[in-house]
């Protein structure tokens, strides 16, 4: 079986709330709550799917199940995607950006001074832009994260879909491209493979190296011979929760 197959066929253990941050059918999230008293680190998870409707939050719910076991409180959300209305930017990130200030709604004994944002695929693009409008949000960690829409627009990458998410307005790079944010001030961990398919391990070694230049704390954490898919497995998610400290 794929590391795709793992996390795509294979339902994820069933979160302990599903919760609405808004009225619309995608504006909810799945949250997961470590055993103790608290206060839990808190980790908002982001899928990824090229922010089309094909994708949703299930799929990364093998990975905040694992987080959760290593203590992190983990709130996995899902948001309108193209093809929902109000889908691409912004209003993809408005959701994002919503439901992780639900978290200061919720009744539980989170340690909001350890945030981190987790992000695969397309949900990297939109941690990182999290972490650079939200000051609590400490931390941003991508998996096979898009850093880079520019590039990726020019690259045609998923069949053009920067340009669909952006609404055929290149100029929309200077505030949605975690590239063209820098500096963000925050810590950054970007984990990608070096066989990855759908976005480029190149991509990430760059974005690293402009943010580090631009001032920023940021690593480079290499998966040798891993895919798309292969660092959002739980075997990482020890690593993962070191990381996020």
């Amino acid at each position: 079986m794929t590391s795709k197959e793992q996390v795509i066929e294979v339902p994820a253990p069933p979160a302990d709330a599903r919760i609405s941050y808004g009225d619309g059918e995608h504006q909810f999230g799945d949250l997961r709550i470590p055993a103790g008293p608290g206060p839990y680190p808190v980790a908002i998870v982001i899928h990824g799917g090229y922010w089309r409707a094909m994708r949703n939050l299930e799929y990364i719910g093998h990975l905040a199940a694992a987080l959760t076991k290593l203590g992190l409180a983990t709130w996995n959300v899902e948001y309108r995607r193209i093809g929902h209305a109000g889908g691409g930017w912004p209003g993809t990130f408005e959701d994002v950006s919503a439901a992780a200030q639900h978290l200061t709604k919720l009744p539980y004994p989170f340690d909001m001074s350890c945030v981190s944002a987790i992000g695969h695929s397309a949900g990297g693009q939109l941690a990182f832009c999290l972490a650079k409008r939200l000051p609590w949000v400490k931390k941003v960690i991508t998996l096979g994260g898009v850093c880079d829409l520019r590039k990726a627009w020019e690259r045609h990458l998923g069949d053009g879909v920067v340009e669909q998410f952006l609404n055929c307005n290149i100029d929309l790079c200077r505030e949605a491209s975690p590239r063209e944010l820098l500096p963000l001030g925050k810590h950054q961990i970007v984990m990608h493979g070096t066989e990855d398919d759908t976005v480029p391990f190149a991509m990430a070694r760059d974005y690293v190296a402009a943010a580090r230049a631009a001032g920023d704390n940021a690593r480079l954490v290499t998966v040798e011979g891993g895919d798309h898919f292969d660092v959002v497995l739980p075997r990482f998610a020890e690593r993962i929760r070191l990381y996020s400290k």
